[in-house]
């Protein structure tokens, strides 16, 4: 594309990093471009004319960093306590330029605005894609007609970067949706355990902390980062598992002129001692050794490494210079920006059939320390040079890290810089070249009839392990034995040993259990290890190996006891296969999206109704914590319904510190809508299923467990309930039982603390949704039987639809229910009251049998009268004092036989005036 008339075009180029801008801008310029400042301090502006395929432009270099964008939730969905966890796997997710990115957007904009092309210089790799397209976005935003094309390269060379403006391509479009899928799964899952997690166990127990505010404050779950811990507890277990087992095997050895040779017993090893000293003493029976068999030596060849890609470039150096793979990442992309090394995220282990091979080797030969193997690998006469094996993967994006410039070492480098480059370079060199050869012997030998072994090795050349010095071959030479030959064994022991376990993980071996399952990429590897230790899951010592902290033992357990497989590498696995088929164009980002959510949103929802299995395992290694502060609730973090009071947070179940249970409000202190459970409940967790009959929905029931010695009999120990008003039976356990103390509770007083037919319970705009009549509701529908479950029989009239003994209501007629008191004053005690709200008739069963008095009617004196004060506060009397008072012989007490209190005659209970002003106070 060019411009009409043939004048130059204005041509915005834009890299991932300031300094790959300044370098490549320099090496088109040739080092004469002009520079000005942008928005940002850091992203400068680089001015220089070119040609493109003979179009005059006028370039433009600026840079990102790194993404320009963030992937995140909607507002509503962003506050953890703004929604349930489960909902963030449908929630809206968009992404946006952070705060500290907005000067460099803008720049783009105003470059944007008057250019004409818009070339990408991001790095070749799908995340150097997806940022490509970030910046389309905004360029294309302010300038639709943008030309739009992206450069190739993959080392900050002259010949590479000239090359890859002249053949520029379209971005990938496939390999930016790929790690758009990625990001949405990682954050979707990741947000949701992690929140799930941390409200379940941060405050319930005691766990070390580094004083790392950010460690102290999340307990966070990653996909990739999971099964990376899992591959250390795994190997931890395995070793915490292994029981030493003794063993026992023949050694042998034989010293002559020619040298030393020791033969292994050819059974190995016997873990029977008594077998083995049997086997041991016949060969000292006869000690004399024959030779069986000598074959002629055969030729061994010992093959260089593949090229290099990024995870044997950090398993290399981690075990040869104890560098952590982060670290190692952050040097050697500073070789690349520096133009010492090719781009160092690949997974490429082959070199194109069009890569000048020689040439890299012609840059080394001034070196001082591998030059002169350099030189002797271009002389066709010395034979050293082989074409470089093909590992068999292939990126398409990237050739193998190699060396891109000669350099003895930068005045600037540090030790490690030296190392990798040093690494870089030798492995390159190794690959190019002959593998080692050696002729190997084996002799075999009889002594009693018990077979004896021994291998020697005589090196014949040593070719690339000349230069590659880090590694070797093993071996020595072994005297010449002739089939046949009989000679006495200089030394026969019987020697006992024990099994041992594996070692602990080191990060070699860490990456190659990463690498095999297919856990992360070559660019991203290095810093799900990180977020391990910087998480407080795990720890490395000096030899690089790793042990899992009681943090990440716990959680590992805790899933592994749930049946879930959740820190196995599989799940995560099959997400990155999926990925790569999005990037080649055989699945959709929808399809893969769709299918690994609903997948893993069903295992979020069991893992938290199976959340016991979590507790339990952190309660082997923590103690439980006694630092919540007075009226803080303990989240349990499962959302039962929206708040019908303010509307704008979700209700969740929690437990207080007493061990009580309530749904409360997340948006506390702004709102303090609270519903508490009955005081039995043992325990309760939200289910999955929801109630039809209330609303606004969805409304989850709860499954309950109950302390069979609190609750009255008929009714059962376990119950699926609902708190939206329709369920009978925990209306009624409240009324008997009450919901406990509230000392613990996070509502300050004068906070609203409705129970379950308190006013925070919809009422379906007051239509009976059992008789779908207005003016009263279910639990006082006259043409429904009521709820009550106890089937004893007293004085009163008997229900003919359940059995029950009733007595009518002396003020509105209702019905009411025989029920038994449970507080510690009138446990046992059977009493009658009104289910009608705003009536408050009360009388004691053994009143009307003895005919002692008459029923106590009165106001409703709300929450804090019927549903009781606390535990054990009745009147030592039995609640019959108001009988030396001429009350009739009834003292006015809550359905759960405590005293109410209030404004009311406490001689008979009419709240126009007091106990000393009542006119039956002398009768």
């Amino acid at each position: 594309m060019s411009r009409r008339g043939g004048g130059p075009v204005t041509v915005l180029n834009v890299a991932e990093k300031p300094s790959v801008a300044k370098s490549v801008a320099g090496i088109l310029s040739r080092g004469s471009f002009r520079t000005r400042e942008g928005r940002s301090r850091y992203n400068k502006i680089f001015e220089f004319d070119y040609a493109i395929n003979g179009q005059p432009c006028r370039m433009m270099m600026t840079s990102v960093i790194g993404h320009l964008m963030e992937l995140e939730f909607a507002d509503r969905f962003r506050k953890w306590h703004s929604c349930d966890p489960a909902d963030l796997y449908q929630a809206p997710v968009m992404k946006h330029v952070p705060e500290d990115k907005k000067d460099i957007k803008k720049t783009l904009e105003e470059e944007a605005r008057r250019s004409d092309w818009l070339v990408l210089w991001l790095d070749c790799d799908r995340e150097g894609e997806n940022i490509a397209f970030e910046v389309v976005d905004v360029c294309r935003a302010v300038k639709q007609n943008l030309y739009i094309r992206r450069a190739h390269f993959s080392a900050l060379i002259d010949r590479e970067i000239h090359e890859a403006v002249q053949n520029l391509r379209e971005p990938n479009q496939l390999f930016a949706q790929a790690v758009d899928a990625r990001q949405e799964i990682d954050l979707r899952i990741g947000a949701s355990f992690t929140r799930f997690q941390t409200m379940l166990l941060k405050d319930r127990f005691s766990i070390d902390s580094t004083g790392d505010e950010e460690r102290s404050r999340v307990i966070s779950y990653g996909p990739c980062q999971f099964p990376t811990l899992g591959f250390i507890v795994e190997r931890y277990w395995e070793i915490q598992a292994h029981e030493p087992e003794e063993f026992w095997t023949i050694n042998c050895s034989h010293e002559s002129q020619e040298g030393l040779a020791t033969f292994n017993w050819m059974r190995g090893h016997l873990f029977d001692y008594a077998s083995a000293a049997i086997l041991y003493e016949m060969c000292v029976a006869e000690p004399t050794a024959t030779v069986m068999n000598v074959p002629h030596p055969r030729e061994k060849f010992k093959y260089p490494p593949y090229p290099l890609n990024t995870i044997e470039l950090e398993k290399r150096a981690s075990r040869y210079f104890r560098l952590s793979s982060e670290h190692t990442m952050k040097v050697a992309e500073e070789l690349y920006q520096a133009g010492f090394i090719s781009y160092p995220r690949t997974e490429t282990d082959s070199f194109s059939s069009r890569t000048d091979l020689r040439a890299m080797v012609e840059e080394q030969t001034r070196h001082p320390a591998w030059g002169p193997y350099a030189q002797r690998l271009l002389e066709p006469e010395r034979g050293l040079w082989r074409n470089p094996g093909n590992g068999g993967h292939d990126d398409k994006a990237h050739p193998p890290i190699h060396p891109t410039k000669f350099s003895s070492g930068e005045s600037n480098w540090s030790r490690d810089h030296l190392n990798v480059y040093e690494l870089v370079v030798r492995h390159y060199l190794a690959c190019v070249s002959q593998p080692a050869v050696a002729a190997e012997t084996t002799v075999e030998i009889d002594i009693a009839g018990e077979r004896f072994s021994a291998s020697g090795r005589a090196i014949l050349a040593k070719n690339y392990l000349e230069v590659y010095r880090f590694e070797s071959w093993g071996g020595s030479v072994i005297p010449v034995y002739e089939k046949g030959q009989q000679f006495i064994p200089t030394r026969l022991t019987l020697d006992s040993a024990v099994t041992r376990p594996p070692p602990l993980l080191c990060e070699a071996d860490l990456l190659s259990c990463m690498d095999k399952a297919g856990i992360g990429t070559d660019a991203t590897m290095h810093d799900h290890i990180k977020k391990l230790l910087d998480r407080g899951y795990a720890t490395k010592d000096a030899n690089t190996r790793f042990s899992p902290t009681n943090l990440g033992e716990a959680l590992v357990m805790g899933y592994d006891d749930m049946g879930y497989e959740l820190w196995k590498p599989n799940l995560r696995a099959i997400m990155e296969h999926d990925m790569n088929e999005v990037s080649v164009g055989n699945k959709t980002k929808a399809e893969v999206l769709e299918t690994c959510l609903q997948q893993m949103k069903a295992c979020f929802l069991d893992a938290r109704i199976k959340k016991g299995k979590l507790l339990d395992a952190m309660t082997i290694f923590f103690e439980r914590s006694n630092n919540t502060d007075e009226g803080d609730n303990q989240t349990i973090g499962e959302v039962v319904r929206r708040c019908n009071l303010c509307h704008e947070s979700d209700m969740a179940l929690r437990k207080n510190q007493d061990g009580n249970f309530m749904v409360g409000c997340m948006g506390y202190p702004q709102c303090r809508n609270a519903v508490w459970l009955p005081g039995p409940t043992l325990e309760a967790s939200v289910t999955t299923d929801t109630c039809q009959s209330c609303g606004p929905g969805p409304v989850y029931k709860i499954r309950f467990k109950f302390r069979q010695i609190r609750i009255p009999p008929g009714f059962d120990v376990n119950h699926l309930g609902c708190i939206g008003g329709c369920d009978d039976v925990l209306k009624q356990l409240i009324d008997i039982c009450g919901t406990g103390s509230r000392s613990q509770a996070r509502a300050a007083p004068g906070a609203t603390q409705n129970n379950v037919r308190g006013s925070n319970i919809r009422q379906n705009n007051n239509v009976c949704i059992h008789c779908q009549q207005g003016g009263h509701t279910s639990a006082n529908c006259p043409s429904r039987a009521s709820g009550y479950r106890n089937p004893r029989t007293s004085t009163g009239t008997t229900n003919p639809r359940n059995d029950e003994t009733t007595v009518s209501c002396t003020t509105c007629g209702t019905p009411c229910a025989i029920r038994t008191a449970n507080t510690e004053a009138n446990r046992g005690r059977k009493f009658y009251s009104c289910p009608s709200q705003g009536c408050n008739f009360f009388t004691w069963e053994d009143s009307i049998s003895n005919g002692t008095g008459n029923a106590t009617t009165g106001s409703n004196s709300g929450g804090s009268g019927r549903r009781g004060r606390g535990r054990g506060r009745g009147n030592r009397d039995g609640g019959q004092s108001g009988r030396g008072r001429g009350g009739g012989g009834t003292s006015f007490v809550s359905a759960t036989g405590e005293p109410v209190s209030g404004r009311r005659c406490f001689s008979c209970g009419d709240p126009s005036h007091f106990a000393n002003a009542c006119p039956n106070r002398n009768s």
